[in-house]
C-alpha cells in the first residue's frame, strides 16, 4: 500500500472517531457529572497511552527527561485534559450537543487571534475578513438564528464552549515548541491531568463510581477521543506528503458529527446550526488560505 494511501486511511479513522465523540459526550453526561467523567475518561486514556507508549518502545525516552520537562508536562496537564475537558463537558451538559460541538470547532480562529495578540503575527485584510465570517457564525449559533437580537439561548453554556477553545489554544501555543515525542508527552500530561481531576473531586466531595452506562461512556471517550484518535492523527501527518492533504479531511468532522447526533442523541438539527457551521468552516478555510 502506498504511503499516502496509508496516511488517508489513518486520517479517515481519526475523522470517524472524532465524528462520534460529541454524541458520546452528550450520552455519557446523562449518566455522570462532567467532573466525574473527566476523571474516569482521563484514567482510561492514561492506560491506553501507556500501552501504546510501551508497545512502540517509547517508554525509555522518559529517562532523558529533566525537571524542566516534567514541569512543562505538569502545566500542560493542568490545561489539557483537566481544565479543557472540565469546561467542555460542562458546556455539553448545558447546551444541545450540536451547539457545543460547533462552538468548540472555532478553536482555529481563536488560535489565529491569540497568535496575533501573543505571538505578534501580522494579519491582513483577508485574515480579518475570515475572523469576521467565523465569529458571525458563532453569533448565529449562540442566538439560534437571531444574531441581531443579541439574546443568547444559554449564555453560560456558550461562554463555556467558547472558553474551552481558549484553553485549548493556550495548550497548543505553549506546547507547540516542545520537541519531546508527542505520544510520550501526552501520556505524562494525562497522568498529571488525571491527578488534578482526582484532587478536584476529592476537594469537591463528588468522587463516585458511575453507573455502567457512565463507565462505558468514559471508556469510549478515554480510548478513542483522548487516546487512539490522537495517535492515528499523528501517524497520518507523518505519512502524508503534506499536512494539507490530510488536514482538509478534518472539515468533514463537524458535519458528520451532526448526522451522528441526529441519529443517536435524537436532537433535531437547527437550521441556525448548519448555517453557523458553514460560516465558521468558511472563515477557517479563508484564514488558512490567507496564511
Amino acid at each position: 500500500m502506498q504511503t499516502q494511501t496509508q496516511a488517508y486511511l489513518y486520517a479517515a479513522v481519526t475523522v470517524l472517531f472524532w465524528s462520534t465523540v460529541a454524541t458520546a459526550f452528550k450520552l455519557s453526561l446523562r449518566h455522570v457529572g462532567p467532573d466525574v467523567l473527566v476523571f474516569y475518561s482521563s484514567a482510561v486514556s492514561v492506560a491506553v497511552l501507556f500501552s501504546i507508549t510501551l508497545a512502540t518502545g517509547r517508554l525509555g525516552q522518559l529517562r532523558a527527561w529533566n525537571i524542566g520537562d516534567i514541569r512543562t508536562s505538569f502545566c500542560l496537564g493542568l490545561l489539557n485534559p483537566f481544565l479543557y475537558y472540565l469546561v467542555l463537558f460542562k458546556a455539553y451538559d448545558l447546551l444541545p450537543a450540536q451547539e457545543a460541538l460547533t462552538l468548540n470547532f472555532t478553536w482555529p480562529m481563536v488560535l489565529a487571534l491569540f497568535s496575533i495578540l501573543l505571538l505578534r503575527q501580522p494579519i491582513g485584510s483577508r485574515g480579518i475578513a475570515a475572523m469576521a465570517i467565523s465569529f458571525a457564525g458563532v453569533a448565529f449559533i449562540a442566538t439560534r438564528g437571531h444574531p441581531l437580537a443579541l439574546d443568547l439561548a444559554n449564555p453560560l453554556g456558550v461562554a463555556l464552549a467558547l472558553g474551552s477553545t481558549v484553553i485549548w489554544t493556550l495548550y497548543w501555543i505553549y506546547g507547540v515548541k516542545d520537541g519531546r515525542d508527542p505520544v510520550t508527552r501526552l501520556l505524562v500530561n494525562f497522568v498529571f491531568g488525571c491527578g488534578f481531576s482526582a484532587g478536584f473531586l476529592w476537594l469537591a466531595g463528588t468522587l463516585e463510581v458511575p453507573s455502567p452506562a457512565g463507565l462505558a461512556g468514559a471508556l469510549y471517550i478515554g480510548t478513542f477521543e483522548m487516546g487512539i484518535a490522537f495517535v492515528a492523527w499523528l501517524r497520518a501527518l507523518k505519512l502524508s506528503r503534506t499536512t494539507a492533504q490530510v488536514g482538509q479531511l478534518i472539515y468533514l468532522t463537524p458535519f458528520l458529527s451532526l448526522l451522528v447526533i441526529a441519529l443517536w442523541v435524537g436532537e433535531p438539527i437547527y437550521p441556525s446550526t448548519v448555517a453557523g457551521l458553514a460560516l465558521i468552516v468558511g472563515g477557517i478555510v479563508l484564514q488558512r488560505r490567507s496564511g
